[in-house]
């Protein structure tokens, strides 16, 4: 299918959302982005897997790049595309095909913006780290990232998301000894133990520091838990997996000496790890989006591939017409106006 870039961000969001791209499918969207933005002189267009890169070459003190990845969850029954009044449903609508649209547009309208801008499509956002095109890209290509400045397109509701939240993944294990249920006081029960893991997160005050001007709020949750042996023997063991959701002013060993630190007399084994990314808001680049965009701006309360551009030097904000409680429902859907006027702002930053 061939895209019309110069259609009305609207129409073209739509158009895209109707090309299927669940992960690992995205070569039909893929295709269809490359041939379309290899048709104007102005862009420099590169591929890697079912990855584009498009980018400007004239000769501005300044780069920006704009990323949105292709991919969506799998389907539920909400394709093809459908439009009830102001708004755009089905799969990606939010998450995050608007942005990718809004992105396509800007690349064939901006012509000769007021810094070189890049402009990233990427696979596998959805799925597991190692199909990640970025993160593919940071790390085998990481000169097509290069910049002063970076905005991901995820959906934000038209707000500027700076920076974000890392994650830490741990089980903290409870030990006890095992024997006859009958006989329990010749044992020591680790789910009875587990108790006191549980006591520590229900006592946990969320930190909530500023970064940049900007306000996070921390969390500590239990997400799993397991345990036991069979319906006549006390428990040996407890696993009571903890995810912690940690503000941009800590590293994640510092998250890691934290979360030891609460959990202390238990072990703790640390199973997944991804850093948060700071705002940079006092960038020059990063201040003049705000400035332009005039959008109001917000800590992002998650992890997003913001913090694979932090890890590359290059700070980065979310921003997209998307609506992020809406993300991965099956009624997914884009409020249409938000498009026309997240397309409006972003081109009065990148012409101003």
């Amino acid at each position: 299918m061939q895209l019309d870039l110069f259609s009305d961000v609207a129409d073209l969001t739509a158009t895209i959302v109707d090309i299927e791209s669940v992960s690992g499918n995205e070569k039909a969207l893929a295709d269809a982005v490359e041939e379309a933005l290899r048709t104007f002189p102005h862009l420099t267009v590169d591929r890697d897997g079912d990855t584009v890169v498009a980018r400007t070459g004239l000769g501005h003190a300044e780069r920006v790049v704009l990323a949105g990845h292709l991919d969506t969850v799998p389907l539920n029954g909400n394709l093809p595309s459908r439009v009830e009044g102001d708004r755009l449903y089905g799969c990606g609508t939010t998450d995050m095909k608007s942005g990718v649209a809004v992105a396509l547009r800007l690349a064939a309208t901006v012509t000769a913006p007021t810094r070189d801008i890049t402009y990233v499509f990427y696979e596998c956002e959805e799925v597991e780290a190692e199909r990640n095109g970025l993160k593919r890209l940071a790390t085998a290509r990481p000169e097509l990232l290069e910049g002063d400045f970076a905005v991901l397109m995820e959906p934000t509701g038209g707000q500027i998301e700076g920076g974000c939240q890392g994650t830490l993944r741990v089980e903290v294990t409870a030990a006890g000894e095992r024997a006859h249920s009958a006989r329990a006081w010749m044992g020591s029960n680790a789910i009875h133990t587990a108790g006191r893991i549980l006591d520590l997160l229900r006592a946990y005050e969320p930190s909530r520091p500023v970064v940049d001007g900007l306000e996070y709020h921390e969390g500590l949750n239990a997400v799993f838990i397991r345990g036991g042996v069979a319906g006549n023997v006390i428990p040996d063991t407890c696993v009571v997996t903890v995810n912690y959701r940690f503000a941009p002013d800590k590293s994640p060993a510092e998250a890691e000496a934290y979360v030891r630190d609460v959990f202390a007399e238990f072990h703790v084994e640390v199973t997944d790890a991804a850093s948060a990314a700071r705002p940079g808001l006092t960038h020059p680049a990063a201040a003049a989006f705000v400035e332009a965009s005039g959008a109001p701006v917000r800590a992002k309360l998650g992890w997003t591939d913001v913090a694979r551009f932090d890890e590359l030097g290059v700070p980065a904000v979310n921003y997209g017409p998307g609506e992020p409680t809406l993300a991965h429902t099956k009624d997914e859907y884009v409020e249409l106006p938000l498009i026309t006027d997240c397309e409006q702002r972003m081109r009065t930053w990148l012409e101003s």
